[in-house]
């Protein structure tokens, strides 16, 4: 229960970010992606520090910069380019083969193998979004595709460095998301103000959208997205990404588009993926007892299975 309870609770900053297109297009002024990034980022963040009370120490001033400016500060730029270069639907595609990326970067970052039901899983998933978003009419441009791509490495790479750093000990997820935000809003704050200038007149629905933004979208999504990562198998959070544009496809649907035969079709591959993966990613109870054994390592067969059913059940 504590896992599917980890699950639904991380499956939530996906779920949220797939209402930003919808709040975007219908309650944002037009013409300032990066504003809009801007503000997700950087209130969040600073109200998050607030809150928590705690800032980096040592090495993590470092690596919170590298982590903001992967999770956020690249992300965003792309992700808003990607959008004004390409449809939406072939944007979203391309962000579904975000878990076949995550995959190979744990490969090679963490040393995890590979497993051939995940890489099913993965490919399944991404075949559904590109079911779900990708339209026979898509124009693809190579810079909107090179964007993309560019977005969704970013944030993979910040997704295995935040597995492989951990977070301090002491800090908390509130916390540990206000430094990444505030690394990130900072990151884009020059670039935003050399590329759009001054910001654009905010109306009622304008403040709704970014309110909506920087507190659901930004500090309680990104809150909920950091823990899961350190807590879940590596493929876990990029399979459960893919609830992103399956939500905005959906969302869609409220503002006049038609959903066909085969976007429900690929709804149903990308839910089939999330179980699916979820199940081939649970750890095995038995793998500290064949490690040890195969190590040669000597102890009381009785004492040592009680020792692994202490183990946290997370990795």
């Amino acid at each position: 229960m504590k896992r599917v309870r980890l699950l639904l609770l991380t499956a939530l900053a996906p779920i949220s970010w797939g209402t930003t297109y919808f709040v975007t297009t219908e309650l944002l002024p037009p013409g300032h992606p990066l504003f809009a990034a801007l503000l997700r980022s950087l209130p969040a963040g600073l109200l998050a520090l607030v809150l928590a009370r705690r800032l980096p120490r040592g090495a993590w001033w470092g690596k919170s910069l590298v982590l903001g400016g992967l999770n956020i500060g690249a992300f965003f730029p792309l992700l808003f380019l990607a959008a004004e270069r390409l449809p939406g639907g072939a944007a979203a595609a391309v962000a579904g083969a975000q878990p076949l990326i995550v995959l190979v970067l744990g490969s090679l970052m963490l040393h995890d193998r590979i497993r051939p039901a995940a890489a099913i899983a993965a490919v399944t998933g991404a075949g559904g979004v590109a079911l779900v978003a990708l339209g026979p009419a898509a124009r693809l441009d190579a810079l909107g595709i090179a964007a993309a791509v560019g977005g969704v490495t970013a944030t993979g790479f910040g997704m295995i460095l935040t597995k492989k750093w951990g977070r301090p000990p002491g800090v908390g997820p509130v916390a540990y998301a206000g430094w990444q935000l505030t690394a990130g809003g900072l990151l884009l704050l020059p670039v935003t103000v050399l590329l759009e200038g001054a910001p654009p007149v905010i109306d009622a629905p304008a403040m709704l959208g970014y309110l909506w933004l920087a507190t659901v979208g930004g500090l309680i999504a990104y809150t909920l997205w950091f823990h899961g990562i350190q807590q879940l198998p590596v493929v876990a959070p990029g399979l459960l990404a893919l609830l992103s544009p399956v939500v905005a496809a959906v969302l869609g649907i409220v503002t006049g588009e038609s959903f066909t035969l085969v976007q429900t079709l690929g709804i149903v591959a990308v839910l089939g993926a999330l179980v699916g993966g979820q199940l081939v990613s649970r750890p095995r109870s038995t793998t500290s007892t064949d490690s040890a054994s195969a190590a040669g390592v000597a102890s009381t067969p009785r004492s040592h299975d009680r020792a692994t059913q202490l183990l946290p059940k997370s990795f």
